[in-house]
């Protein structure tokens, strides 16, 4: 039974692959740098966030993720720079990104209360699979004697994103163009284009209830084409400039719980349960994602009051 459930979840893994080309986290609406290269240098110090996800527990071979980001500005917060990592585990088949981030920010008003950033990213990303070490029904089939095939893909993307203190906005396309849009780990070499760009459109206000709570709602919207578009529908409270608590609906996935603690000024955890809403959850016992979050390089009067986005 083990077996079987591992092949099914291969085989799904690999329309999963095709289907979530990008990263996938619940924890998006806390830090957009690795949907929006716009994103970077967004706020008046640096900051380091470092993310895993276990997506499905309880399945062999299911998808695990571990992400790390920093940015920060430069230029008197004119511009802003920013370096994302991130490797993806399915089954036996691994993919690594890094990406360099840059952004120009506009100060649409005197004071720099409203600003629009545009922002671009250039990196590489490295696929491999050890179909040798997979689970099958029958030894000596061919498609599973390769060791270990790799692909090394250079990448391009953009964005640009509005802020202001209370609500903002983005739009982007983390993947506009691949180097090598051929590249394919389709089994049965069908010649499946491997490589679709992803867009997403971003929104969230905060409404300050009063001294001690702040309700937060927001969305995004992923499209790809010839896909359904899925929205994360978002909303968090947040109490006493401390902790955050919130829920999310992803069409078509998952109900998820959100939590993120503020420790003193600098420091942030955070953590995301996906309840899965598919027939793959009579299978798993949901996924785990995990944010562990460290500002520096922080201005204490620029920054009295909490970070929203």
């Amino acid at each position: 039974m083990k077996k079987i459930l591992f092949i099914a979840v291969f085989l799904f893994s690999g329309i999963y692959s095709y289907a979530q080309q990008e990263l996938l986290i619940s924890q998006y609406m806390f830090n957009g740098l690795f949907i929006n290269p716009a994103y970077s240098g967004s706020h008046p110090y640096a900051e380091a966030t470092a993310l895993y996800r276990a997506q499905w527990a309880g399945l062999d071979g299911a998808p695990t993720t571990q992400t790390f980001g920093i940015d920060g500005p430069i230029a008197d917060e004119t511009m802003g720079l920013g370096l994302t990592f991130i490797n993806d585990q399915i089954g036996d088949t691994r993919q690594t990104e890094v990406f360099a981030n840059w952004s120009y920010h506009l100060w649409l008003d005197a004071e720099g209360k409203n600003k629009l950033s545009f922002g671009i990213r250039a990196g590489f990303s490295d696929y491999s699979s050890r179909l040798s070490e997979t689970y099958v029904f029958e030894d000596g089939d061919p498609v599973f004697n390769e060791n270990v095939s790799n692909a090394f893909v250079p990448k391009f993307g953009a964005g640009v994103y509005y802020y202001s203190k209370y609500w903002y906005a983005g739009l982007s396309v983390p993947t506009i163009y691949a180097a090598d849009d051929n590249v394919r780990f389709n089994i049965n070499d069908q010649g499946d284009r491997y490589f679709d760009p992803h867009t997403y459109l971003t929104a969230g206000y905060v409404w300050n209830v009063n001294a001690d709570f702040a309700v937060k709602p927001s969305f995004l919207l992923r499209y790809l084409n010839g896909s359904p578009v899925q929205a994360d529908i978002n909303c968090n409270l947040l109490i006493r400039n401390t902790f955050w608590i919130g829920a999310s609906y992803r069409t078509g996935d998952a109900v998820i719980g959100l939590l993120e603690y503020n420790i003193g000024n600098d420091l942030r955890i955070g953590y995301a349960y996906d309840f899965t809403t598919t027939a793959i959850g009579d299978y798993s016992s949901g996924s785990h994602e995990f944010m562990l979050s460290y500002k520096f390089g922080r201005d204490p009067i620029k920054t009295k009051s909490p970070r929203y986005f």
